[in-house]
This record gives C-alpha cells, structure tokens and sequence, in this order.
C-alpha cells in the first residue's frame, strides 16, 4: 500500500492532493518528504476573511512536520500561495493543515498534546526528538481551543483553594467544578488574594454566578468575603477536612510546647516520636502504635488532653439536625474556653466565628464535601511535580488546564495511539 494511499484514508484535504514522496536529509537526519499542491484552477481560501480568493503568487517551500512514521520524522512540502482578496488585500492563503505561522501541522500538534498528558514534557519532547518548546507550543494551542469552546452552563457546585507552586510562599488560586458526572478545573490565577478570586467571578458572569448553590472552602478570610458578596444564593461550606485539620494544628502546637517544658524541667520525653500517635486517625494506628496510645491516654498531659477534645468533637458530625449540632458546638466551645491550652482556644474561638459557616455542612445534607477538592489538587500537585522546565506561572496554568481542565480538543481526522 503507498503512504499516499494512507494519507489520503487520513488525512484528506479539500482542494489539495498528495504528489511525491521521497527521502531527503532535511537538517541533520533523513526524513520522508511528502509534497503537496493546490487542485488545478482551485482558489486559496483567504487566511483572514476565509472566502475563496484568486492567487495573487507563490512563495518557496515550506515544510511542515508531520506525525512520525516508524520513528522517521516525516515533514509535508508545500509552496504556499498568497491570494488576492477585495476586501483585505493580498495575505497568505490558509492551509487545512497548519494554522499560521506554525511550522508543525495540527494534528502532529494534537498527537503531543496527547502524550503530555501522560508524560512530562520534555519525556515527550525527547521520544519524539523534538524541543520542548514545540511541545509547549503544541500544548498551548489545544489548552487555546478547549478554553474558547468551553462550555460552563449547568455549574452549580464549585470548590476554592490554593497550592504552592515554585519556591518562597508563592501561591495559585484553584476554582474547581465538583457537580457529579463533572469534576474539572473552571479557573486558576495567581496568588490568593482578594483580587484573585474577584477575576474568577468576574470572568464566571453575574448570570452563572447568580446559579450557584454550594461553594467548598477553606477559611481563608479573603475567600469567604468574596463568596459572600459574589455567590449571593450559594451556601458557602467550610467542611469536615479543613476544620479537622485546625485540630491537628493545635494538638501538634500543645505538643510542641509540652516537649520544650519537659526538657526544660529535665524529665523523661515521654511524647517522644508520639507526633503520629496523636495525629493519626485511631483505625490508622498499627498495633505497636495502638498500644503505645493506650498507655499514653493514662498519663496526665496537656497533649493527651487536647487529644480527647478532638475526639470528643467527632461525635459533632454524626448530628442530623444543624440545630443540635449548633448546641452541641456551643457546648464545646464552653468546655474548651475553660481549660489551660491556648492551641486549643484558638481553634475553639475559629469555630465560634465560623458557626454558621460550618453548620451549612448539615444544611446541604453532605451534597458537597472537599474531599473532590484535595483530589483534584493532588492532580495539580502532581502535574506541578511533572514540571521539568516550567518557569512561569503562565506555563504552568496551561499545564494544569491541559491535565484537569476536560477540555475539548480540536477536531482531527484520526486518532493515533
């Protein structure tokens, strides 16, 4: 069967054909060489108006680099003619294969696009003996096209937070869909501030806005006063995972204060190595660490105390009523207030601000969790961890809308593997 033949089960072109083939060293290495020209008597289709005009001229060859066949580079030849078009003049037809001054044709563009999902980019910019600005390039142009055909009709749940990104406290506002059947980045943007979040809603539309009925997220004060002015009909959620982990912040502060008073006072650290004993979820625990608590809990220390009152907590979310549960988180409030661990009173005084907040968790009867919001941002993580090369935050968005975004692809005559 001829590579002609192939190509033209493909990768057929309107108004174009297929002519030679043949091997040529193009640069350092032999490549397969396919030309291609217009259709005799037909016009080139004007690059900025798109109507068929007649040919102004031709300029010389251009290659442009095509899907490799068997691990040979393989480059389309074409001269490209310029048109005359009465209403913008004299450009540079466009060509089905290629868009603009792009030297690699779309579907060799959307054939790497593919592999970086799975690859990191300069993996793939190697197997491929390419550079990785090609690969950046080509990523760049699908992440291009599924942003401007994205649709976000139909959002009603979404979830905020940030992730580290790069070195020195620098920070990306994350805006997650979590509607089931549709979990996928809607927005990221640079640091996490007030104006971050402002831009998403902003770039959301008041009408989509106005449609939301849950928002996740933490208790980042920035965020909870723009989801209060801007998500007016949403129920603003600060759920289980973020308020526990305030807990262990303040377990892990009382402990870190009862090993400095011991050591000072020149008595057994008996706390030594427990960090995990008291963080850990008990069904976590190996049976060497179960043991070890149980004789921990009979000892009379800050650290186990501030343990219990976790503990005691969790009975907080078996509650199906927001109203016991409000009397119930009073009730601890009270209890913790009294007692001698300044940790713990922070996280006491956090909940008693945050009361309604955190009782919208009974409110939407658990519809909404952060628990797709820590996946998606391990996702992220990931991604980020994959970033051979990725220097700028633009680079970077681009690759975590690639990775998380779902976004539709530019249409292509075949699906290579």
């Amino acid at each position: 069967m001829l590579i002609k033949t192939i190509l033209n089960k493909l990768e057929r072109f309107k108004s174009f054909v297929y002519k030679k083939v043949y091997w040529e060293k193009v640069g350092t290495e032999e490549a397969l060489v396919i030309e291609l020209s217009a259709r005799e008597n037909s016009k080139g289709q004007c690059a900025v108006c798109g109507k068929k005009c007649p040919c102004y001229d031709r300029q010389p060859y251009r290659d442009y680099e095509y899907v490799p066949l068997w691990g040979i580079k393989v480059y389309f030849r074409y001269s490209v003619r310029r048109v005359n078009c009465k209403k913008d003049g004299v450009h540079v037809e466009q060509i089905p294969w290629s868009a603009g001054k792009e030297r690699l044709t779309k579907s060799y563009q959307i054939f790497l696009a593919h592999w970086a999902k799975r690859l990191s980019w300069k993996e793939v910019a190697d197997v491929f003996r390419t550079s990785w600005e090609s690969v950046y390039r080509c990523v760049s142009w699908v992440v291009d096209y599924g942003l401007s055909h994205r649709q976000c009709a139909g959002v009603e749940q979404i979830g905020v937070d940030e992730i580290a990104v790069f070195k020195g406290h620098q920070y990306l506002t994350m805006v997650y869909q979590l509607d089931k059947g549709c979990r996928r980045l809607l927005w990221c943007g640079a640091e996490r501030r007030v104006k971050s979040l402002l831009r998403f809603f902003r770039t959301f539309g008041k009408e989509r806005c106005a449609k939301l009925k849950f928002v996740c997220s933490d208790m980042w004060k920035p965020y909870l006063k723009v989801i209060k002015k801007k998500a007016v009909n949403a129920l603003n959620i600060l759920d289980r995972f973020h308020i526990m982990k305030k807990f262990n912040e303040g377990i892990d502060e009382t402990r870190r204060q009862e090993v400095k008073k011991l050591n000072a006072q020149e008595k057994e650290n008996v706390l030594a190595n427990g960090r995990w004993l008291l963080l850990k979820k008990a069904v976590n625990l190996t049976q060497k660490q179960t043991c070890r608590l149980s004789q921990l809990l009979k000892i009379n220390l800050s650290s186990v105390k501030a343990y219990l009152l976790r503990e005691d907590f969790q009975r907080f979310w078996s509650y199906q009523s927001s109203g016991w549960a409000g009397k119930f988180l009073d009730e601890w409030v009270k209890r913790t207030m009294r007692s001698k661990l300044c940790p713990m009173k922070k996280v006491a005084k956090m909940l008693k601000s945050h009361k309604e907040l955190i009782l919208n968790w009974f409110r939407a009867e658990g519809e909404l969790s952060s628990g797709a919001v820590e996946g998606l941002n391990n996702k992220a993580k990931l991604a980020i961890r994959k970033a051979y090369g990725f220097k700028t935050l633009k680079c970077l968005q681009i690759a975590l809308y690639h990775q998380l975004g779902e976004l539709l692809e530019p249409p292509w005559t075949h699906r290579f593997c």
